[in-house]
């Protein structure tokens, strides 16, 4: 599964990359469950924000949100409050479907950070408290 990762993390950066191809490649990932990857995920998404790299940054918490579950949430919402100038549809979707899958954890994970030093990353999680039951 690590070479799968390498191959899409080097499709995230060509910008000639099939976007069908890279996307698919990124659902086996999220496919595999494989919470091994989750040290490596979280490491390619702290470079893709470094790069300033949107479409990287939706599509590896995308992956992350689906191999991590909930427990994810604070490097999504982290990395949702970096300002790339992307709308975040689908990072958004990630985070909201994660905080309502499990809403006591999410609680839990997203409470901490409303107190954040980085008012960006504060005002990520009371928006993403706003979808808790």
């Amino acid at each position: 599964m690590t070479d799968l990762l390498t191959r899409l993390t080097e499709m995230l950066d060509d910008l000639d990359a099939d976007v069908d191809e890279t996307i698919d490649l990124a659902d086996e990932i999220a496919a595999s469950g494989d919470a091994g990857l989750l040290p490596r995920l979280q490491s390619e998404l702290d470079r893709a924000l470094a790069d300033r790299n949107a479409y990287a940054r939706e599509l590896l918490g995308g992956v992350l949100a689906a191999i991590g579950g909930p427990e994810a949430l604070p490097t999504l919402i982290r990395a949702s409050a970096v300002d790339l100038g992307d709308d975040q549809d689908g990072l958004a979707a990630e985070i909201v479907e994660l905080v309502q899958a499990d809403p006591k954890a999410a609680r839990e994970l997203l409470q901490p950070l409303t107190d954040d030093d980085d008012l960006s990353v504060a005002h990520r999680a009371d928006w993403a408290m706003r979808f808790l039951p």
